[in-house]
């Protein structure tokens, strides 16, 4: 439960941001909206604690055949966040890339506010597309189950930070790190800036992988998915492009075209309603 323990230890400074995010910055918000994405973080924190209860047996088995044993230490911890924010990097990347991922990322990316309460809106079906397996990696070299959860929690704790419109440029922390004005860019469907910025921490890896793109002041942000949702309802907003993705793939003749659908690049479930972007939820 190490993930949940440390975002709940968490959840009063989360609070206090929100709150005065709220009370200046109203406009940012909807009430209904913000409800929504507390409806959601509630049910991801469950399905993640009930995905973790499963596949603990299985960390702790993979952990047995680990390559290295890796001692406990600062350092060590230190080399843990670092490759895990690497590997979040590439999952990140592939659940923009991949149908099947993108099912659950969707949720996240459905929102047409920035703010906050933003980082609360994830999807309960992360343990079912298979977020954990990117973290396997790091089991079998020799880190520790619980030492890898509790980086992932570091790391998305950190994310929360980078969810508001209301920091600009933080200078030289912008060549290193993520930043709100870097993830800006990553939630806004603009020409240019869709599938861009995906990182956790780190922002040198998409400056390294060919994925980065500054804010530009001059295209000011329109965030939302490709063929907006409008729908408050979690429900809706977990399993809209679950139902499409099902139904696109049962209706696809032939196994390997299935199998693009499945795999392939995500197209909406919503009618394209913006000509200057690409086709993708």
């Amino acid at each position: 439960m190490t993930i949940e323990m440390i975002l709940l230890a968490l959840s009063p400074v989360f609070l206090v941001f929100v709150s005065v995010e709220f009370i200046k910055y109203r406009r940012f918000y909807d009430i209904k909206d913000s409800m929504a994405n507390t409806a959601l973080a509630l049910l991801h924190q469950a399905a993640d604690a009930l995905s973790l209860i499963l596949l603990m047996p299985l960390f702790n088995w993979l952990y047995e055949y680990r390559v290295f044993d890796i001692e406990l230490s600062v350092l060590s911890v230190f080399f843990a966040f670092i490759l895990q924010d690497f590997l979040y990097y590439w999952f990140h990347r592939a659940s923009h890339h991949i149908h099947w991922l993108w099912a659950a990322h969707v949720v996240h990316h459905s929102s047409t506010k920035m703010n906050f309460t933003t980082a609360f809106r994830q999807s309960l079906m992360y343990p079912l597309a298979g977020m954990w397996v990117f973290w396997l990696p790091m089991i079998l070299i020799g880190f520790n189950p619980i030492t890898v959860l509790s980086v992932v929690a570091l790391n998305l704790a950190y994310q929360f930070f980078v969810h508001t419109q209301v920091v600009n440029k933080l200078g030289w922390f912008e060549f290193i790190f993520n930043t709100p004005s870097h993830h800006r860019v990553h939630h806004a469907i603009n020409r240019g800036y869709l599938d861009k910025n995906f990182a956790g921490v780190l922002i040198i890896w998409d400056k390294l992988f060919g994925t980065f793109v500054e804010e530009d002041k001059n295209q000011p942000c329109k965030y939302g998915i490709v063929g907006q949702l409008n729908s408050n309802n979690p429900i809706t907003i977990t399993f809209h492009q679950w139902r499409y993705l099902i139904k696109l793939t049962y209706i696809t003749k032939g196994f390997e075209a299935k199998l693009k659908v499945l795999f392939g690049y995500p197209t909406s479930s919503q009618k394209k309603n913006d000509n200057s972007v690409k086709y993708k939820s």
